[in-house]
């Protein structure tokens, strides 16, 4: 094991090995151990009690970050003509049809989300291979196939995520970044952590969350002490 870095040492100081933190220290602390020279992002990892190779124990949702994931997310809208102007007065960032549906069967996937409309998703089925393995495959449970385009961009662009279960039964995301204050972190954590609850399988047996932990991009885990979060 090589030897730690002056900044690795602090973050060890601060963080005591198999301690479980409050969600408000927890939210204080991330920041105080990361020391990278970019804006990290925070993510959070929620393991669950459920088994994901069972089609009714997977959970899959949407959430609004109440003060979004401080990144600008871009946005590719495939639709018809018709709904090209309501898609970039919303502020996406790519709009068409055609042109994209070629542009991404050559392996083009230079955007975070895509959203289209129920009409056009027999040609947008067809980029499956493509997009299923970058989670960028449009959902009608995850608002990104509807004929409100304009208000699906709008609520992206504010902080609305997509997020699942993976096959561990682990749910992993962003929930902010390091350079957004404790509170505004705690917030997005909160709102993330009790969306996720309202989603418990019927099916699901024992122990729904399992453990929370919050992490920036270059930080050790922090592990939550689930009684510290409310309706859980």
């Amino acid at each position: 094991m090589g030897k730690l870095t002056k900044n690795q040492k602090k973050a060890q100081e601060l963080l005591e090995v198999g301690k479980e933190y409050s969600l408000e220290e927890a939210s204080k602390l991330v920041k105080d151990i990361t020391f990278a020279k970019f804006d990290s992002s925070v993510d959070i990892d929620i393991r669950l009690g459920v088994d994901p190779k069972k089609a009714d124990q997977m959970v899959r949702g949407v959430v609004s970050l109440p003060h979004g994931v401080g990144k600008d997310v871009k946005v590719l809208v495939l639709c018809t003509p018709d709904k090209e102007q309501e898609a970039k007065d919303a502020g996406a960032d790519h709009v068409g049809l055609d042109d994209y549906v070629k542009k991404i069967e050559g392996g083009w996937t230079d955007i975070d989300v895509i959203i289209t409309m129920p009409t056009v998703m027999a040609q947008v089925g067809k980029l499956g291979r493509v997009l299923g393995p970058r989670g960028l495959m449009p959902n009608p449970k995850s608002g990104t196939v509807t004929m409100d385009i304009g208000q699906a961009v709008k609520e992206v662009k504010a902080g609305k995520i997509d997020f699942k279960v993976d096959k561990f039964g682990i749910i992993h995301t962003s929930v902010g970044k390091v350079s957004f204050d404790a509170d505004k972190i705690k917030d997005n954590v909160l709102e993330m952590v009790q969306t996720v609850s309202k989603l418990k399988p019927a099916s699901a047996k024992g122990t729904y969350f399992r453990s929370i932990t919050l992490s920036s991009t270059m930080s050790s885990g922090i592990a939550i002490d689930k009684s510290s979060i409310a309706n859980i």
